[in-house]
């Protein structure tokens, strides 16, 4: 097959699907943005292409990846599959350039008004600005839904996001943990963990910060290593030059000891699971939105994980089952979760073991979700031949294709830029 993935980060959700197909003989194509390209490990045997982001504008951004698709048709390679991310407009015009393709969409996020991020937090309220701008946010996503075959979402929550005549045909596939890496470790004593992408209120910084205080009081001998940028993924922007790890130091200050708070900025993967299998107790604190890679990686290294009881987390974790959960907005409950697991250790090793067991059974890389992709691709595959030996028969009206698939729980780079 000839297969084409379109991301502006990729490899993104892609890594293993993409690498996958390029070692099993396709013909693999991706298409992102190059500041991204430049800085991301490549995928062996995927020739990237490059584009230039427009300076704002989902259409812009759709019509520059439209003019890339319509470069690599005029040079020989017609899509049969296009993976491609909802967000940021890239998948507007592909089935344009590429009506024979089956589309498959990367169905994160849909915003809404109420029961999601917006207005969640009360540290951040909502403004009836914000919530007019969630419809603009959310019109390229409707717009590439309609203009797709089907859509794979990792979770039961996201997929629950979208509106409910899109919602039948987004499959629930996560992007999987490679558990065979992901392995348990030697806990060691007192040593509390937190991981985000960037340090933001949207994965619980702020009220994980003020739980520190107590959690020291309580517990002198602890030690608490926290990962993550300063940047903003998702949070409201702040003044130039501000962070959030500056606010709330400047906040607790002289409220913490720094000299048992170690701030490790982003690390190499490898570091990072080798944190995770030395945690104690390892904190994982999200408003309800995307969940992040890092819990399910967490509990596939046997972590101890005290989580927030908010839905994204509630879909894997279980109070007292797999895990601790916990009030999202109480540093004191935090605090007293922390060390409750601090100091019953043995007590609650039968959860780390059900965390991991947990992941390996319905998030399992290489024999539960990598596998589910690949039928849901070869399924959507002998529809298409199904259909067009249908058409060689008879045209039934009103007979628009479906989806017809059951639900699922070189280094070398070719950069280029695209007109």
């Amino acid at each position: 097959m000839r297969i084409l993935f379109v991301h502006q980060n990729f490899p993104g959700q892609y890594r293993h699907l993409a690498a996958h197909y390029a070692r099993h003989g396709h013909q693999v194509v991706a298409v992102g943005e190059n500041k991204n390209l430049r800085r991301a490990q490549p995928v062996a045997g995927v020739r990237l292409l490059g584009y230039d982001a427009p300076a704002a504008g989902a259409v812009q951004r759709g019509r520059r990846v439209a003019a890339g698709a319509a470069h690599l048709r005029r040079k020989g390679f017609v899509a049969d599959v296009i993976f491609a991310h909802i967000g940021w407009g890239e998948a507007l015009f592909l089935k344009d350039m590429f009506p024979e393709a089956r589309v498959v969409l990367y169905c994160e996020y849909f915003y809404r008004a109420q029961g999601g991020d917006m207005g969640f937090d009360p540290e951040f309220p909502a403004t009836p600005e914000k919530r007019l701008r969630l419809r603009v946010m959310n019109a390229p996503l409707l717009m590439a839904l309609d203009a797709s075959d089907l859509g794979m979402a990792p979770t039961l929550w996201q997929q629950s996001r979208f509106p409910e005549v899109y919602r039948r045909g987004i499959r629930v596939i996560h992007d999987g943990i490679d558990t065979d890496r992901v392995t348990p470790g030697r806990p060691e004593a007192e040593l509390i963990t937190y991981v985000s992408r960037n340090l933001e209120p949207y994965r619980g910084f702020h009220t994980f910060m003020r739980a520190i205080p107590e959690i020291q009081r309580r517990r002198p001998n602890a030690r608490i290593v926290i990962v993550g940028g300063d940047e903003i993924s998702y949070s409201p922007r702040l003044a130039a030059g501000q962070t959030y790890r500056q606010r709330m130091l400047a906040e607790l200050a002289g409220g913490i000891d720094l000299s048992r708070v170690q701030f490790t900025g982003r690390i190499p993967y490898s570091d990072y699971l080798a944190l995770l299998r030395r945690s104690a107790v390892h904190v994982y604190l999200t408003y309800p939105f995307v969940l992040s890679w890092s819990l399910l990686e967490a509990m596939s290294a046997g972590c101890l994980v005290v989580g927030s009881r908010t839905p994204p987390v509630q879909e894997v974790m279980r109070d007292g089952e797999n895990g601790l959960l916990v009030d999202f907005f109480s540093p004191q409950a935090i605090a007293e979760r922390v060390v409750y697991a601090l100091e019953h250790q043995a007590e609650l090793q039968p959860l780390r073991q059900r965390a991991r067991l947990t992941v390996v059974e319905r998030y399992d890389l290489k024999r539960v979700c990598l596998p589910a992709q690949l039928r849901l691709v070869e399924a959507l595959q002998r529809q298409r031949a199904d259909a067009r030996a249908a058409a060689d028969i008879e045209d039934l009206p009103g007979n628009k294709p479906g989806v017809a698939v059951g639900e699922e729980h070189h280094r070398a780079r070719d950069v280029v830029g695209l007109a």
